[in-house]
């Protein structure tokens, strides 16, 4: 336990993993070890010595019929844990390093299309300081392609309305500036002088320094935001579900969509690798494919003579 509350320390304030994937990692590596003392093959994590412990956890994990995705993500989980325990002198040997892991298949991320992301804007009412703090959060998620995390995290201080900018604090530290458009420069301002001052007010945090505050006057949590997202979409009367990240993939597919370089948009998603970005041309492509098959001429009078 006192090896795993040191882990954590680490994930949570050298990596700056959030919350949530600091729950993620130790609730893995707390599976792995339920399962060397269950089939009794070691007495704790520290014990686990022989390569051979890993590829029959990898097999009991395929047995439990996990899929390949959750699979890949426990086994990374436990690589990076070993790697620690190595770098602490604790272990000698990290038996999950040359564990290969199940392929996982590739798949494309559902986009939103611009006449949807429309229809939600225009169905947002900003006459109420709810709905206006609302329509700001759309346009950051879609004009600035931010993770939930980034989102909420935001502090005053981390925007930058003289220079059309704000400071993201993404994920593993790293930093980046993101670029505001006018129209989303003067969101921001009206919000700071009047909205966010009515609502900081409903509670005790006059001192609350994050951008984004939830309807009680405390900090937008991510909890907070998915509600938020449902609700837009139940006032709107659209019948599709909606996420956060969905909005980061509408950014990157309307951006390239529209003619931007693919290493832009990696800086502005805060990739660290152009791979991570290179599935939106893939998205890109499937679009273009489909404007062409439902507007070039000749791709109409086929469809017709069927």
């Amino acid at each position: 336990m006192e090896i795993l509350k040191s882990y954590e320390d680490y994930l949570a304030i050298e990596k700056n993993y959030s919350v949530h994937t600091v729950k993620s990692y130790l609730n893995d590596i707390k599976g792995f070890e339920a399962f060397l003392i269950k089939e009794k093959l070691a007495k704790d994590l520290l014990d686990a010595r022989r390569e051979r412990l890993a590829r029959n956890y990898l097999s009991s994990l395929d047995n439990s019929n996990f899929d390949k995705k959750s699979i890949a993500r426990k086994i990374s989980a436990l690589k990076n844990f070993y790697t620690y325990l190595m770098d602490k002198h604790l272990i000698d040997v990290n038996i999950f390093f040359n564990l290969k892991t199940p392929k996982i298949p590739k798949t494309l991320p559902h986009i939103i299309d611009d006449e949807a992301i429309n229809y939600l804007f225009e169905s947002i009412d900003q006459k109420t300081p709810l709905g206006f703090r609302n329509y700001l959060i759309l346009d950051l998620l879609y004009s600035c392609g931010l993770r939930a995390s980034e989102l909420i995290n935001l502090k005053i201080n981390d925007i930058y309305l003289s220079s059309g900018q704000i400071l993201v604090h993404g994920k593993g530290s790293k930093d980046r500036y993101v670029i505001l458009h006018e129209k989303l420069i003067q969101e921001i301002k009206h919000y700071l002088s009047f909205v966010r001052v009515t609502l900081i007010a409903k509670g005790d945090h006059t001192l609350e320094n994050r951008l984004l505050i939830n309807y009680k006057g405390g900090a937008l949590t991510e909890r907070g935001l998915r509600v938020i997202l449902n609700q837009m979409i139940k006032q709107s009367g659209e019948t599709f579900k909606i996420h956060p990240h969905m909005l980061r993939h509408a950014f990157a597919t309307t951006m390239i969509n529209h003619g931007a370089d693919l290493r832009v948009v990696q800086e502005l998603l805060g990739h660290s690798h152009l791979k991570s970005t290179q599935i939106y041309t893939h998205v890109s492509s499937e679009v273009l494919k489909e404007k062409y098959q439902h507007t070039h001429p000749r791709m109409i009078k086929n469809e017709q003579d069927k």
